[in-house]
C-alpha cells in the first residue's frame, strides 16, 4: 500500500492560543476525493491552514504528502506547498497581471527557469480547466467561475499530490459551482487526491463522496444516506 497522502493521529488544531479541534485521527489515501463539511466557525479553515502549514501543528502527529507537520521547519514549508495545490474561495489571483503572468509568477517562484517549459506547463494546466484561450485576460475581465478555474489551474502547476480546496464554490452561483465541481471531478479521475471544504450540500448530494465533518471540536467521517 502506498503511504496515505494525509495521515493524522490524535491531532489538535489551534488558532493562536485557542484549541479549535481536538483528537483528530484520519487518513486520506491516494486518489480519494474527500469533503470537509461543518458550520461556519466549526474549524474547517483552521484545519486546512494546519495542513498547508499556515498554522503550526502543536499536538499529535500529522504527515502530509511525505512531510511531518509536527517537525516541519520554516525553510521546508515552500517544498511542502509545492506538493500541495491550494484553491481558495476568493481566488487570490494577482489583479495587476494577466492569467498567463499569474501562472508564470507561481512557476518562477517555485524554481522553474526555462521559459519554454514554463509556457508549455501554463498551456497544459489552462487546457485541463477549459481556459486555454483566456491566458491574455486580466482577472477582472473574467467571471467568478472563470477566475476559480484559473485558481484550480494554478493549483495544478507543480503536479501536486493533494489538492486542498477551501470553499472553492463559496462565491459562485449554483450553475457555476457545478461547472467548477466537474473540473475538480476530472482532476480526481486523473488520479489526484482532493480534500474540499464546503458547506454546499447540494453539491455533496450531486457528487457523493467520502465526507468528514467538523462539529463539536471534532472531525469525524459521516456516512451519506442515499436520498
Amino acid at each position: 500500500m502506498p503511504e496515505p497522502v494525509l495521515s493524522l493521529k490524535e491531532v489538535a488544531v489551534y488558532h493562536q492560543e485557542n484549541m479549535v479541534l481536538n483528537d483528530i485521527s484520519l487518513e486520506i489515501q491516494q486518489g480519494e476525493f474527500v469533503y470537509l463539511i461543518g458550520k461556519t466557525g466549526s474549524g474547517k479553515s483552521s484545519f486546512m491552514k494546519t495542513l498547508y502549514a499556515d498554522l503550526p501543528l502543536k499536538e499529535g502527529n500529522g504527515r502530509i504528502v511525505g512531510f511531518s507537520l509536527r517537525t516541519l521547519q520554516e525553510k521546508d514549508i515552500p517544498f511542502l506547498r509545492r506538493k500541495l495545490g491550494i484553491v481558495f474561495q476568493d481566488f487570490k489571483l494577482l489583479p495587476d497581471r494577466n492569467v498567463n503572468k499569474n501562472l508564470d509568477f507561481v512557476l518562477r517562484a517555485t524554481g522553474w527557469k526555462d521559459p519554454e517549459k514554463i509556457e508549455k506547463r501554463i498551456n497544459e494546466v489552462l487546457d485541463k480547466v477549459g481556459m486555454k484561450t483566456k491566458g491574455f485576460k486580466f482577472p477582472h475581465e473574467l467571471s467568478g467561475g472563470e477566475q476559480q478555474r484559473i485558481a484550480i489551474a494554478r493549483a495544478l502547476l507543480n503536479d501536486p499530490e493533494l489538492i486542498l480546496a477551501d470553499e472553492p464554490t463559496g462565491n459562485l452561483d449554483p450553475q457555476t459551482s457545478v461547472e467548477v465541481m466537474k473540473v475538480l471531478q476530472e482532476i480526481n479521475k486523473a488520479g489526484r487526491s482532493i480534500l474540499m471544504a464546503t458547506h454546499d450540500y447540494a453539491l455533496i448530494l450531486k457528487y457523493p463522496s467520502k465526507t468528514l465533518k467538523c462539529d463539536g471540536n471534532k472531525v469525524f467521517e459521516v456516512i451519506q444516506k442515499a436520498g
